[in-house]
C-alpha cells in the first residue's frame, strides 16, 4: 500500500518573529500619557462647554472638538518620534533652534504676530495658532542636551558653561519675556538649570548661575508696573480681589468649594460666572472643584509616574546624550506643570503657563506629545531592557548543540574530534563481547 508523503519542512511556514517587549519604563510614559490625554478631554469639555453656551458660541464643545484634533495630531507625532531615528537628532537639533528663533523674531513684527490680551505671542489666523515660545523650549533642551554630551570639559568653569549655552538660552529667554511671556522664559530657566545639574556643574557654580537668573528675573519684575503688582498680589491676593487679585481669589474659592471628593463632575459653580481662563491656565481650580483633593492628587500621581519612569529612562540610556536628553525631556514637563500647578494653588505668582496635557492649547499639547515621543524613543533603548530581553531560541539550541559538540570533542584523550559513528560502533563491541 502505498502512503502518502509526508509535507517536507521546507512547507511548513516560518515562525513569526516575536517582538520584543517594552521597558517597563516605556510602559509606565506611555500609560500616564493616554490617562492625562483623557483626563484633559474631559476637563476641558468640562470647564469650557457650560460659558460658551451661554455666550452663543455654538452647542459648547468648541473646545473639545479642538483638544481631540490636536491631540490625535500629538499621538501621530509621538508615535513617529518613538520610532526611532535618535541618531540623527543631533544633525536636525541647529536647523530647529534657527526655526525657533526666526518665529519668535517673526511674533515681534507688526502684522505678523497675533495679540490676545495684550501679549503678542502666536503666529497663524483663527484657529490655526501657533506659538513659536512652545517650540523654542524643545529646541534649546535639544541643544544643551548635544553640547553638554559633546563637551563635558566646559562643565568646570563659569566662561565655558555661559559661552555656548547660557548665551543661545539667554537671547531665547529675552525674546520670550518681551512678548511677554515671564511664564515660559521661567520653564525654560527651570529646565536648563536642571539640566546642568544632572551633566555635573559643581554646585558652587550652579548656585552663582541661579542667583544671577534671581536678579535678572527680579530687575525684570520691577521695570515693568502690571508684574510689580502681580507679584504684590501674589502676596496678598485678598487685598487685591477686586482687581488684580481677581483671578487667585476664585481658583481658591474653587479650590475650597471641592473638599475631598469635590462637588461632581460638571458642577462647578467658578468655572461659569467667576474664574478667568477656566479651560487654560486655570484648569486645576476647576478639576479641584469637580473632583475635590483626590482628584488634584490623582493628576499629582500621573505626573509622579512621568517623574519616576523618565529619570529612570534617563539612567538607563545608552549613550550620555540620551542620558542628558531624557533628563531635559522628563524636567521641562515636570517644571511646568509644577509651575501651574503652584500658581493655582497660590504658592508662585500667576504666569499664564498652562497645565501639561490637561488645558486647552494647541500649541502647547502639540510640544508635549513631541516631548514624550522622544522620551519614550530613549526609553525603548534602555541598556537595562536589551540586558534583560530573553536569549532567542536559535541561540540556545546553538549554544547547546557546541556545548554538546565540545563535550564530545573532550572525550578523546589525544584532544582530537572523534569520528563519525565512532561512538555507536564503540558499543556494538562492547555488546558482541
Amino acid at each position: 500500500m502505498a502512503h502518502a508523503a509526508r509535507p517536507t519542512s521546507s512547507t511548513t511556514p516560518a515562525p513569526r518573529p516575536r517582538r520584543k517587549p517594552k521597558p517597563v519604563e516605556y510602559n509606565i510614559l506611555f500609560t500616564a500619557t493616554l490617562c492625562l490625554l483623557a483626563a484633559g478631554a474631559v476637563m476641558v469639555y468640562s470647564a469650557s462647554s457650560a460659558r460658551t453656551l451661554l455666550e452663543g458660541q455654538g452647542d459648547g464643545t468648541a473646545y473639545l472638538v479642538k483638544y481631540l484634533v490636536f491631540g490625535a495630531v500629538g499621538l501621530i507625532l509621538l508615535q513617529v518620534l518613538a520610532r526611532g531615528g535618535l541618531e540623527l537628532l543631533p544633525r536636525f537639533t541647529p536647523a530647529l533652534l534657527a526655526l525657533s528663533f526666526l518665529l519668535l523674531i517673526a511674533v515681534k513684527v507688526p502684522g505678523v504676530g497675533v495679540e490676545v490680551n495684550g501679549a503678542q505671542r502666536w503666529l497663524g489666523a483663527g484657529p490655526l495658532q501657533f506659538q513659536p515660545s512652545e517650540l523654542m523650549k524643545l529646541a534649546l533642551v535639544l541643544y544643551a542636551a548635544g553640547l553638554l554630551a559633546t563637551t563635558p570639559s566646559r562643565l568646570r568653569t563659569l566662561r565655558g558653561v555661559a559661552g555656548p549655552l547660557l548665551l543661545v538660552a539667554g537671547a531665547a529667554i529675552a525674546l520670550i519675556a518681551s512678548q511677554p511671556d515671564l511664564g515660559t522664559a521661567l520653564v525654560i530657566t527651570f529646565t536648563i538649570g536642571a539640566l546642568l545639574l544632572v551633566a555635573g556643574v559643581p554646585l558652587g557654580l550652579l548656585g552663582k548661575l541661579a542667583g544671577a537668573a534671581a536678579l535678572l528675573v527680579m530687575i525684570f519684575i520691577v521695570v515693568e508696573p502690571y508684574r510689580a503688582a502681580r507679584l504684590t498680589a501674589f502676596m496678598n491676593p485678598w487685598a487685591h480681589a477686586d482687581s488684580i487679585g481677581f483671578q487667585s481669589v476664585q481658583g481658591q474659592i474653587a479650590l475650597g468649594s471641592g473638599g475631598f471628593f469635590g462637588v461632581g463632575l460638571g458642577e462647578s459653580v467658578q468655572k461659569v460666572f467667576y474664574l478667568p481662563e477656566a479651560h487654560t491656565d486655570f484648569i486645576l481650580a476647576v478639576i479641584g472643584e469637580e473632583l475635590g483633593i483626590a482628584g488634584i492628587c490623582g493628576l499629582l500621581f500621573l505626573y509622579g509616574l512621568i517623574g519616576y519612569a523618565g529619570l529612570r529612562t534617563a539612567k538607563t540610556a545608552a549613550t550620555r546624550y540620551a542620558q542628558l536628553l531624557a533628563a531635559g525631556l522628563t524636567a521641562l514637563i515636570l517644571c511646568q506643570a509644577l509651575l501651574n500647578v503652584f500658581a493655582v494653588l497660590g504658592l508662585a505668582p500667576l504666569t499664564g503657563v498652562p497645565l501639561p496635557f490637561i488645558s486647552s492649547g494647541s500649541s502647547s499639547l502639540l510640544i508635549v506629545m513631541a516631548t514624550m515621543g522622544l522620551l519614550l524613543n530613549i526609553a525603548a533603548r534602555s541598556t537595562s531592557h536589551l540586558a534583560a530581553l530573553p536569549q532567542p531560541a536559535e541561540d540556545r539550541d546553538d549554544a547547546r548543540g557546541s556545548g554538546r559538540a565540545e563535550s564530545g570533542d573532550r572525550g578523546r584523550r589525544d584532544g582530537r574530534a572523534r569520528r563519525a559513528g565512532a561512538g555507536r560502533r564503540a558499543a556494538a563491541d562492547g555488546r558482541g563481547r
